[in-house]
């Protein structure tokens, strides 16, 4: 990785679509580095026609232009940690992996963009395979919500143990460093509570629940803070847990606008 930077502070790359109510997707990953200091860079995999109700269209960006966005960063500015989010199709997930190799990008935070915290497939089953097969074997850590761990691991997951399973199984056979299985679409106690595996040890991360409907963006917004706190040197469990407390203290936070869905509060403590 380039990490002969220009700024004084710590640079992060999010890999991801834009969502045009600005709750979720490159506009989260930036406020989300914004509030850690950490400057943020982008390249856009596609733009999304959304709001707090839902998404009305989607547009692509070539494979080739998602390639010049992040050689363009890399190769001037430098960085010291990314993540991906929405790839959207297996061309673009193809070109971000071989230009994580090539560009031998370190600290990588993927996101696996699959399946809704609902249970919704948002990217086709070959997507889903490029995903698993080429990207996330490349990840420092990869975060899976239930649903996309399930479609890793191929289990069932209705409890705690079973999370747990999921990320030994994830871990064994997509050869990722860290996996962390998210609990925010988990029934009863289970949600919000979430599973660390490096292969080594076993963590089960818990903050407090908050009872709000306006939940959107914080899938983004947990790997965004990971990947700023990996930017800023922290030790990958120190950067998960202080994630999951800006994800938690963001919740408390969130905004109730629109009709649907509003976002967490990124600058809560502005508010």
């Amino acid at each position: 990785m380039n990490t002969n930077i220009t700024s004084t502070i710590p640079v992060a790359l999010t890999i991801a679509g834009s969502d045009s109510g600005g709750g979720a997707g490159i506009q989260a990953d930036l406020r989300t580095f914004a509030f850690h200091c950490v400057h943020g860079t982008s390249a856009i995999t596609c733009v999304t026609a959304q709001n707090t109700l839902g998404v009305m269209r989607v547009d692509a960006m070539p494979p080739e232009a998602v390639i010049a966005q992040i050689q363009a960063v890399v190769e001037d500015i430098g960085i010291q940690a990314a993540k991906t989010g929405m790839l959207l199709n297996k061309e673009i997930i193809a070109a971000v992996a071989q230009q994580v190799e090539a560009l031998q990008i370190n600290n990588l935070v993927v996101d696996p963009v699959m399946v809704s915290r609902t249970g919704a497939q948002l990217i086709d089953d070959d997507a889903v395979k490029t995903l698993r097969d080429a990207l996330i074997p490349l990840a420092t850590i990869v975060t899976p919500n239930r649903y996309e761990a399930q479609i890793l691991s191929g289990l069932q997951i209705n409890t705690l143990d079973d999370m747990r399973a999921a990320a030994h199984i994830i871990h064994r056979n997509l050869k990722v460093k860290v996996v962390l299985v998210k609990g925010g679409g988990m029934p009863g106690n289970g949600r919000g509570v979430d599973i660390w595996f490096d292969g080594q040890k076993m963590e089960t991360l818990t903050t407090k629940q908050v009872d709000t409907k306006n939940t959107h963006g914080t899938g983004c917004t947990l790997s965004a803070a990971i990947a700023a706190n990996l930017a800023k040197g922290d030790d990958l469990l120190t950067a998960v847990r202080q994630a999951k407390e800006f994800v938690t203290n963001a919740l408390s936070y969130a905004l109730d606008i629109g009709k649907g869905q509003g976002p967490v509060g990124h600058f809560y403590a502005l508010l």
